[in-house]
C-alpha cells in the first residue's frame, strides 16, 4: 500500500501524490516513512523534502517552518515556505 502524500505551504498545495518513499529533514535529523510507518509528529528543519513516487519517479522540495505529521500511511507536511526544486 502506498503512502499518501500532501505538503502544503501557507499560501497553497505544493504536491500531493501516492509515494513509496518520503525523507524529510527534521531538527533532530533526516527521517524516511515507507507504508506502515508508526505514527511521527516532527519539526521540519530548513532543508529538502524527497518524495520517491510509486512508478520511480524524484520530487524535491525545499521546506521549511513547519511540520511533518504521519498516521495510518497518511504524510502530510505542512510549511511557512516551501517549493519545489525539480
Amino acid at each position: 500500500m502506498p503512502l499518501q502524500v500532501s505538503l502544503v505551504a501557507a499560501s497553497a498545495e505544493v504536491w500531493s501524490g501516492e509515494a513509496s518513499l518520503v525523507i524529510a529533514k527534521t531538527v533532530e535529523g533526516e527521517i524516511g516513512f515507507m507504508a506502515g510507518h508508526e505514527p511521527v509528529l516532527a519539526i521540519l528543519a530548513e532543508g529538502q523534502v524527497r518524495i520517491t513516487q510509486t512508478d520511480g519517479a524524484k520530487i524535491v522540495a525545499d521546506a521549511r517552518d513547519g511540520f511533518v505529521s504521519v498516521e495510518r500511511d497518511q504524510v502530510t507536511i505542512v510549511a511557512g515556505n516551501a517549493a519545489l526544486v525539480s
